[in-house]
């Protein structure tokens, strides 16, 4: 098979096309030939050494989710049959022809979808609906800031609020890629030119004074200040990504005043058990959305697997709206 390796920590140039073994799966995985894949924050920041992956994937492989047809099953695997048009997220690898994974953290496609708009989700879905839903017990009615809501997160976030009858805020750097927002739902946007960035007056105008309920925080560094600004009584955020710095200053009088919730999350690092059970409950919750179309994939483009160098800079440019995916030819 082909990988897309890393010679050294650098920039897109330092990636390189090798033919490996394809990996032969253990007793409850999947051996699945990758149609597409889509390109992550994490995998830029790995690229460069600053994000290390986790030790039971390969070192020198990034990739975080995957589309593709199953090829064989582990002898003890008994959800999916060779055939399975199947998607998912792993700890990294995924920028190879083939994968295995364990058959619960595979999730069958939805009908109708192809390879490209099918790799879009796992990561945007599974990190929006864990992050919001089953951390911040988001409910029906209430107010979500999301910020940098044009990303692949930040869409399907607003898309999963849509669905889920809460109202969305979003915030941005760039003003095209902002005016895309009302196509998932966002009825509000704020654009954040300035630094340190202002939105917690638009927010509370928007809200009638209230705030928000919960923030998904996708930005991080000197937004958690503004954010706190922001939030309603008891509001949750949910601190998922940190681009903009990992430090900051916090107010803990106004955090005890309003009795917020600060939470932090990440999935990569998690034990394979949380991740099994997230993609079972994200099947029974997501997949029929899906297929109704309630949910859908926010593609900027489709780029064949020879171009990931020039994907990588484009990303590296913030100029994308939704996810980059790449595509086997």
């Amino acid at each position: 098979m082909k990988v897309v390796r890393i010679t050294k920590p650098g920039g897109p140039e330092v990636l390189a096309f090798e033919e490996r073994a394809a990996p032969v799966p253990g007793p409850h995985d999947l051996q699945v030939r990758v149609r597409a894949s889509a390109l992550n924050r994490a995998d830029l920041l790995q690229v460069r050494g600053a994000y290390p992956p986790p030790p039971d994937v390969p070192q020198d492989v990034p990739g975080l989710e995957y589309a593709g047809e199953v090829v064989a099953v582990g002898p003890r695997a008994r959800k999916f049959q060779v055939g399975d048009r199947v998607m998912g997220l792993v700890g990294g690898g995924a920028w190879s022809e083939v994968i295995t994974t364990h058959e619960r953290e595979a999730l069958r496609m939805p009908d109708g979808l192809d390879f490209a708009d099918a790799a879009a989700l796992p990561e945007a879905y599974l990190t929006a609906y864990d992050a919001l839903v089953l951390q911040a017990d988001l409910r029906p009615g209430e107010t979500v800031l999301v910020h940098a809501v044009a990303s692949g997160v930040g869409s399907a976030a607003a898309l999963l609020c849509r669905a889920m009858g809460a109202r969305v805020v979003g915030t941005g750097r760039n003003a095209p890629k902002l005016a895309r927002a009302s196509e998932w739902g966002v009825g509000r946007t704020v654009l954040c030119e300035a630094s340190p960035p202002v939105f917690a007056d638009a927010v509370l105008g928007a809200t009638e004074g209230r705030g928000a309920d919960v923030c998904l925080d996708l930005v991080g560094g000197h937004y958690l200040p503004e954010s706190l600004k922001a939030m309603a009584q008891r509001g949750r955020l949910m601190q998922v990504g940190s681009v903009a710095g990992s430090r900051t200053e916090l107010d803990l009088g106004l955090v005890m005043r309003k009795r917020l919730t600060l939470r932090g999350t990440v999935l990569r690092s998690r034990p394979a058990e949380e991740k099994m059970l997230l993609t079972q409950v994200a099947e029974r919750q997501l997949l029929p959305l899906f297929n109704s179309g309630a949910l859908r994939a926010v593609v900027d483009a489709v780029l064949p697997m020879a171009d990931i160098r020039s994907g990588l800079e484009r990303m590296a440019g913030n100029s994308t709206v939704g996810k980059l995916v790449l595509r086997w030819d």
